[in-house]
């Protein structure tokens, strides 16, 4: 992809416009990680998934530190906020929503959903998590512990779900092809395989 041929391109040569215009230069590390931006998406989250299904050594690399577990996969990290990661259980789910805008995890994730992006889902995600959750076709029992994390300009934040039954002895890339971006944001679940 042409970085120019995006808005993120289109926007960077509007910034770049206007700081020559004040005689000030445009770092490149701001064209660098726009570009990596716009080329990241949900494919990728999905196959950091897919290897800490069957991973065990990833799996902890990827819950202590999610950028170094990305960079291992060669997803480029650098200028980016810290990633978290949080392992859903069965008897914990989390649900991740910027309440503030729409800090997402673009590196691995790619831009969020618009609706991850909209007044009514931030404020509804903290209100009312299992109502939303309904909306996007996912009851959880009772018993499941429900958490609520901020994703935040200073720490994203993304969901490792649980591996779906029926799925012993897959290789990575058919996991992967399972992992949904609702899946890596906790407002679905994966698949049963």
């Amino acid at each position: 992809m042409n970085l120019a041929d995006t808005e993120s391109g289109r926007l960077l040569g509007a910034l770049r416009a206007l700081l020559a215009a004040k005689g000030i230069a445009a770092p490149e590390e701001i064209a660098e990680r726009i570009a990596l931006t716009d080329a990241a998406t949900p494919a990728q989250g999905a196959a950091m998934v897919a290897k800490a299904w069957v991973d065990a050594e990833f799996r902890s690399l990827m819950l202590a530190d999610g950028a170094r577990a990305a960079e291992s996969l060669g997803i480029p990290m650098r200028g980016m906020p810290p990633l978290g990661v949080l392992e859903n259980t069965p008897d914990l789910h989390h649900l991740v929503v910027c309440t503030l805008c729409s800090c997402y995890p673009r590196a691995v994730l790619g831009y969020p959903p618009f609706w991850f992006k909209s007044t009514s889902f931030r404020a509804r995600a903290v209100r009312d998590p299992r109502g939303v959750l309904a909306e996007f076709g996912l009851t959880l029992p009772e018993t499941v512990t429900l958490r609520v994390v901020d994703s935040t300009a200073d720490y994203r934040w993304m969901v490792l779900p649980m591996r779906p039954e029926g799925t012993e002895g897959w290789p990575e890339d058919r996991l992967a092809s399972l992992v949904r971006e609702g899946d890596m944001i906790g407002v679905t679940v994966p698949p049963v395989g």
